[in-house]
């Protein structure tokens, strides 16, 4: 075969398929786009966390294990609550304490916001998903017009709520990675997590 019937051929040839995005990105892309096309119905369905939707299934359908169906209808639920009459949608970035050091008024946030305060540490000290407080800080976010956590984010968080970590930071974290982020995101305005993406994607 000559250079020129391989050039040929290597045009020809299908381009590689892109690589799948990540369950929670995909999640957030179709959340977004039921408040950019308007879809009230939906969204108002996803607010009713209880409730046997086709939304809700839409949402779980998204989750790569069965075992996260309710992770992934959760945090559907919150970006519902948090998107309640808005016209435009966010993804939100950082994790959740990274949310709650921006909730407050004026120079009194975060760490210096004693209602910000207690609801980090409602959240650290659960051993199971805070489900209720996770929904009192995505409303104090949504009253305060502030950035919420980006969803996919919070969805790998949620996911691993219980995850050990590794040997390295056992100690520090106490074994409990996830709440050790998001408390030292609420504290410490630069840090960044390395174990997840950390942001929106």
């Amino acid at each position: 075969m000559t250079d020129r019937q391989e050039t040929t051929a290597e045009a020809g040839s299908p381009a590689p398929a892109p690589e799948p995005k990540p369950p929670g990105v995909r999640l957030t892309g179709w959340l977004c786009g039921l408040v950019v096309s308007r879809q009230l119905g939906a969204l108002a369905d996803l607010r009713r966390p209880t409730a046997l939707t086709d939304a809700r299934f839409k949402a779980e359908n998204f989750a790569p294990e069965e075992d996260q169906h309710m992770v992934f209808a959760q945090v559907a639920f919150l970006f519902a609550r948090y998107h309640a009459g808005a016209r435009t949608a966010t993804p939100g970035y950082g994790n959740m304490g990274a949310a709650l050091r921006l909730i407050g008024s004026g120079a009194t946030r975060g760490p210096a916001d004693p209602g910000a305060t207690r609801l980090l540490d409602r959240l650290v000290a659960s051993r199971t998903v805070p489900w209720r407080h996770l929904q009192h800080a995505v409303e104090r976010a949504r009253a305060c017009e502030t950035q919420p956590p980006s969803w996919d984010q919070l969805t790998q968080d949620l996911a691993r709520w219980n995850a050990r970590g590794d040997a390295r930071t056992r100690s520090a974290s106490r074994g409990r990675p996830v709440p050790y982020a998001w408390a030292r995101s609420f504290y410490t305005p630069n840090y960044t997590p390395n174990f997840t993406n950390g942001g929106t994607t």
